[in-house]
């Protein structure tokens, strides 16, 4: 199974998928993890210059474009043989942040947007999205008293708050693919619902995407 967490800076991801990859390996689940943009070694390549912070000229379409690179690389090369597999997907980002951000928080075509996914993607879509919501101004707070500050992380409040809102109108699209949870909550609080969450779905069960 295909399973993404999306959110807004500083809502927790990073932090929280190890120990819940851990917890499902536990339950007997072949688990494995990966992150956007990267996963691979010319997504990581590519996560370099778009997070570099001297790179302010980079123009949004130029971002946009960048992300489905490195996620075309993790698609053929990472998710989709673990998931013929059988095994499980874990990934810190995936599509839905492009949309966000790049549409959203940008404003780029939405249309647009969702063309040059699919076609970086294949169509493959996570059976389960969890998004981790908080307020734009904690995670900021948040992000800022960690070593992760990045380009993206240095746009405006306004356009941050944007991406918070695109996530909101894109779970409210698809409620049967996404579920949310107060990131504000302590981490450990955030953790269990997670786990509660994932494992239910994970037991009931889901066909191969395709």
């Amino acid at each position: 199974m295909f399973i993404t967490l999306e959110g807004p800076e500083g809502s927790g991801k990073t932090s929280q998928l190890p120990p819940l990859a851990d917890f499902l390996r536990q339950q007997g689940y072949d688990v494995l993890t990966t992150r956007e943009p990267g996963g691979t070694d010319i997504g990581e390549q590519i996560r370099q210059v778009l997070h570099r912070l001297d790179n302010t000229a980079m123009h949004p379409r130029t971002e946009a474009l960048l992300f489905q690179a490195a996620r075309a690389q993790l698609v053929e090369q990472v998710i989709w043989p673990h998931l013929r597999r059988g095994g499980v997907v874990l990934s810190d980002r995936y599509a839905d942040a492009t949309l966000a951000y790049q549409g959203y928080g940008h404003g780029l075509d939405l249309a647009q947007v969702s063309a040059i996914i699919a076609f970086a993607t294949g169509g493959l879509k996570p059976a389960l999205t969890v998004l981790l919501d908080v307020d734009v101004e904690v995670g900021l707070q948040r992000k800022a008293q960690c070593r992760e500050w990045n380009r993206l992380d240095g746009y405006t409040v306004a356009f941050h708050r944007r991406v918070r809102e695109g996530y909101h109108l894109l779970a409210q699209a698809e409620p049967q693919r996404w579920v949310t949870i107060d990131a504000s909550q302590p981490p450990e609080r955030v953790q269990e619902a997670l786990r509660a969450v994932i494992l239910e779905r994970l037991q009931r069960g889901q066909p191969l995407p395709r």
